[in-house]
């Protein structure tokens, strides 16, 4: 369970959530900006967990994806905060 992560922890996971989709689908972070109606910058950071971002960007980065907006939330592995 992730409630006793600190919010640093839970934006870095879900960062590489978004990327590992984003990659999956074969976009580049230029063209998932564009499609989320986002500056480039705004989320990279959000990719590398260095801001929180509000959920009505995450819903648009996940319709972008052609993702459910939950499905940005599925971290499978929190031995991933090893590398925090």
């Amino acid at each position: 369970m992730l409630m006793s992560n600190t919010k640093k922890e839970i934006s870095v996971l879900v960062g590489r959530r978004i990327r590992t989709l984003r990659t999956a689908a074969g976009k580049s972070m230029i063209n998932l900006a564009y499609e989320s109606e986002m500056e480039y910058m705004q989320l990279s950071r959000i990719e590398l967990g260095q801001i929180n971002t509000s959920v009505y960007q995450l819903y648009k980065i996940s319709k972008a994806l052609n993702v459910e907006l939950t499905d940005l939330f599925l971290i499978k592995n929190e031995n991933d905060l090893d590398t925090i």
